[in-house]
């Protein structure tokens, strides 16, 4: 990498679906987007131009909501924010790994289950097909999926870990931990490095993520904005 250029986890989104998620990627012009039943992630260039804007405008639809995580510059005209929360990035910088024995891999038959989980616990978007994006891990107690955590962004040589949640009966078990550090081995082992985000005013999921290893990289931002009901005319 030469001096000054991008680190591929600046632009994670854009890094996955031009590397180990390229087979996901919908794309138009230079912004793609996973499918909408895969994940919300969709990818902007570095420096989007006024074609770019046009281009998501095409491939999301008039007046869609468009996620816009880690974008720091200016929104072109017509364009509104809807949503928009600080957020920080942390890398591994020491985790002390392991497998769980209690821990199992979650599949597609798995999916009603997992859904039912994210919408008591809100640890953020998963949709039926976000399990394609990578090892997803759970446990069960007395046969129903009690916790998870799993794998999303993939940029070359990294993955991000997600989806990390526990139900409210079980908390204080240090389920999350385990799972943490169980799907963090089997990212290891692929030779790679974890890494995740979270808000950053969730303090207490960063002590945890600080505790075990992780270390800051940089803050960033969870946005998104409306595209505009009518654009304006192409200049020919």
């Amino acid at each position: 990498m030469t001096a000054g250029a991008p680190h591929v986890l600046d632009n994670p989104a854009l890094a996955s679906l031009t590397g180990p998620h390229a087979h996901f990627a919908e794309k138009r012009g230079r912004v793609l987007r996973y499918p909408v039943d895969v994940s919300p992630w969709l990818a902007l260039p570095d420096a989007p131009d006024a074609g770019d804007w046009a281009d998501l405008a095409a491939l999301a639809g008039p007046g869609a909501e468009v996620p816009l995580t880690a974008y720091a510059g200016q929104l072109p005209e017509g364009w509104e924010i809807t949503f928009h929360v600080e957020g920080v990035q942390l890398v591994d910088d020491g985790l002390t790994t392991a497998p769980d024995p209690e821990a199992i891999r979650l599949g597609p038959a798995d999916v009603p289950e997992i859904l039912d989980l994210i919408e008591r616990t809100r640890p953020g978007p998963f949709l039926p097909r976000t399990i394609e994006m990578g090892t997803y891990l759970g446990i069960r107690r007395d046969g129903a999926l009690v916790a998870m955590a799993g794998e999303r962004l993939h940029p070359p040589g990294w993955t991000e870990i997600s989806a990390v949640c526990t139900d409210a009966a079980v908390r204080g078990q240090g389920l999350a931990t385990r799972l943490i550090l169980a799907v963090a081995h089997g990212i290891r082992e692929r030779g790679e490095t974890p890494f995740l985000h979270t808000g950053a005013k969730n303090t207490g999921a960063i002590r945890l993520y600080e505790s075990l290893g992780f270390r800051l990289r940089r803050t960033t931002a969870f946005l998104a904005a409306r595209v505009p009901e009518r654009l304006p005319e192409a200049v020919s």
